[in-house]
């Protein structure tokens, strides 16, 4: 066994209840921290476990009734004697994963059936051991999957996560306000991006993801955004072109949507935000199946008198048309980027683009509000999911004349407005998360509120990556369906609010606290694809900054200016 920094013993324990360390007298509780990773070695297996409890305890009572003073300098001395043999530290540890020693197999790591005997030695997890359970990413090798998203709290190897079985499911990113979910989503979506394992679609609200975001750092106050670290792989699409060129976009897209594509299960998703009764959306039914697709440009047309006579002929109620028809004109008015018709099919290009290998960030600009991303999201989204369940069912029926889907992962933020039980099993967020990648969409969740979405959904999300939160709500509905969650809220509760997640479920093998990887410049060497990125001016041939000037892309323009 290699030289490692041992801890303590093993003193007492169960499979249920977790293990008790003895602190080696050489060690200081203050130096440990709740979620560092330790591995436990047994007679015949070795456990790897993460430390969930830190607790002061004495050989006997009778010393505590009587302690030493630091006032007194004898006393001092004393406390130093007692140290480490009458008084010591007790480490709670839970083990995760079990490696029996003589097992040879291609995956010996197994989940814990067994506790390992009394006075079982426990060392400080080396990089080694990192290796093995989390795996090393790998530039030579084109399938290794694994993708570094961060560092254990008390060392500088990389945790990697398993971005195949990441994208096989769909996920969630939580934490309260200012922890820094939005970095955490970049990176993980980075990752993809850079491994090429699926197209992703990002519904960006607050603008973060296409050209560049704020940051709290002083020193790099913005960051990069996909598309200057992935250059042309990334295609910006925006509902206030005007914002995304003012922000340093010059080739974002337009993309508007037509009263047409508006459904009353759309409508149905935002009665909360529009006051709308289930009477007005019983009549918005008869409204479309009288009037035909084009049934809203025509009610908001309609006078109060053609309201009146409509009713007279198809039974509609009057007032609850009228209010429907005001709500609409709500929408409208808070929605811009909507026309009562549209010649182009927008969403059609951006299912070209994710077919070609692209990934596509749709901006809202000045359009954030929440009902308008609302709106915009679930149309866009509904759209997309019918031609993958059309494609899929082709390829399903004869894959030797039909190719599958490009693989497909949906971002959305404020995610407890969609998939709230009271609309999740409506909204085609709802049916994607249920559907467990059987149609190759699968979703990435970001929130500040998980405790406001339906339990069900997130029992099936694959793998969690939780920063700080405080609420309990919130707490208890991360762990929805996790076992030994009691342990796991304890790590929670005690990380830093700023770049510290728990990371557990489907894409790692065991849970594990992490610091996640600076969005930096060396974050950007290491995975930015646009071959402009880490060239610098001044080293450039004449011919290359021709080439440089000629191919005139967004990186193009912050390079020279």
């Amino acid at each position: 066994m290699p030289e490692r920094d041992y801890l303590g013993i093993v003193i007492q324990g169960s499979l249920s209840g977790g293990l008790e360390m003895r602190l080696d007298s050489d060690k200081s509780v203050e130096d440990l921290r709740v979620g560092r990773f330790v591995v436990v070695e047994g007679t015949h297996s070795r456990f790897f476990s993460m430390l969930t409890d830190v607790a002061l305890s004495a050989t006997t009572p009778n010393i505590l009734l009587n302690p030493p003073s630091p006032k007194d300098g004898g006393d001092r001395f004393l406390m130093e004697v007692l140290a480490g043999v009458t008084t010591f530290g007790t480490v709670k540890l839970q083990p995760m994963l079990m490696l029996q020693k003589d097992d040879e197999s291609d995956s010996p790591l197994r989940p814990v059936k067994t506790i390992p005997s009394h006075f079982s030695p426990v060392y400080e997890a080396d990089a080694s051991d990192f290796a093995l359970v989390f795996g090393q990413e790998d530039e030579s090798d084109p399938s290794n999957t694994h993708f570094n998203i961060g560092k254990p709290l008390n060392m500088e190897t990389p945790i990697c996560v398993n971005l195949n079985r990441f994208i096989e499911r769909s996920n969630g990113i939580f934490g309260k306000s200012g922890t820094g979910k939005s970095f955490l989503n970049r990176i993980f979506l980075s990752g993809i991006i850079k491994k090429d394992l699926a197209s992703v679609l990002i519904f960006d609200m607050h603008n973060e993801y296409g050209w560049q975001a704020m940051s709290e750092s002083k020193s790099a106050p913005r960051v990069k955004g996909l598309k200057q670290l992935f250059g042309k792989d990334v295609v910006v699409f925006s509902l206030d072109q005007e914002s995304s060129r003012a922000r340093g976009i010059p080739d974002a897209r337009e993309l508007y949507i037509g009263y047409n594509q508006i459904e009353i299960e759309d409508l149905d998703l935002l009665k909360g935000e529009l006051a709308l009764s289930e009477a007005t959306l019983e009549n918005a039914y008869i409204v479309r199946e009288k009037l035909g697709k084009d049934w809203i440009a025509s009610l908001m047309d309609m006078s109060g008198e053609e309201i009146e006579e409509f009713c007279n002929s198809h039974k509609g109620h009057p007032t609850a048309i009228k209010t429907l028809q005001r709500r609409l004109s709500t929408v409208v008015s808070k929605t811009p980027y909507l026309r009562p018709r549209i010649s182009h099919n927008y969403i059609q290009e951006i299912l070209d683009q994710i077919q070609a290998g692209k990934h596509v960030v749709l901006e809202f600009g000045r359009q954030n509000n929440l009902l308008s991303y609302m709106l915009a999201t679930n149309i866009i989204t509904r759209r997309i999911h019918a031609e993958y369940v059309r494609q899929s069912e082709l390829y399903i029926a004869d894959p030797t004349t039909n190719t599958a889907p490009r693989k497909l992962m949906i971002a959305i933020e404020e995610a407890h407005k969609f998939l709230s039980p009271q609309v999740a099993k409506q909204t085609i967020f709802g049916i994607i998360a249920r559907e467990m990648r059987k149609y190759f969409v699968t979703l990435l969740i970001v929130d500040q509120r998980p405790s406001g979405i339906d339990p069900e959904i997130l029992s099936q999300l694959g793998t969690r990556v939780t920063a700080l939160l405080n609420d309990d709500k919130d707490i208890d509905a991360v762990f929805t369906g996790v076992s030994g969650s009691q342990t796991l809220r304890t790590v929670l509760s005690q990380m830093d609010p700023k770049q510290q997640a728990l990371v557990l479920g489907y894409a790692v093998p065991m849970p594990v606290v992490v610091r996640a990887r600076n969005f930096d410049e060396t974050f950007y060497r290491e995975v930015a694809t646009d071959p402009l990125l880490g060239e610098k001016l001044e080293s450039l041939s004449p011919q290359r900054r021709k080439d440089l000037v000629e191919r005139g892309n967004a990186a193009e323009k912050e390079l020279f200016g």
